[in-house]
């Protein structure tokens, strides 16, 4: 199992993630309500101003402090192949 770092040493799992978007627009907003009504929000923001909202395919919402394009480089660097680690 591959874990993202979504800020502030909160991990997600890789496979797990359906989106990372901005949290602007209002279609967003209405989704964090949503999941806030239900009790599947996750603050992982940790107080600080949320950059991006992960959607989990387990209907969990989660806030992270960290920008969506440093999510994305994060969840990048996680799908290099592991052989690097390996032909030693």
């Amino acid at each position: 199992m591959k874990l993202i770092n979504i800020g502030f040493g909160s991990m997600v799992s890789a496979s797990r993630v359906l989106a990372v978007v901005a949290p602007d627009s209002a279609p967003i907003k209405r989704v964090i309500q949503d999941a806030r009504d239900r009790g599947m929000l996750i603050d992982a923001s940790f107080g600080r101003k949320t950059k991006a909202v992960v959607l989990m395919d387990t209907d969990h919402v989660i806030l992270s402090a960290i920008g969506p394009e440093a999510i994305s480089a994060r969840w990048m660097d996680k799908q290099e192949p592991e052989s690097e680690d390996t032909e030693q």
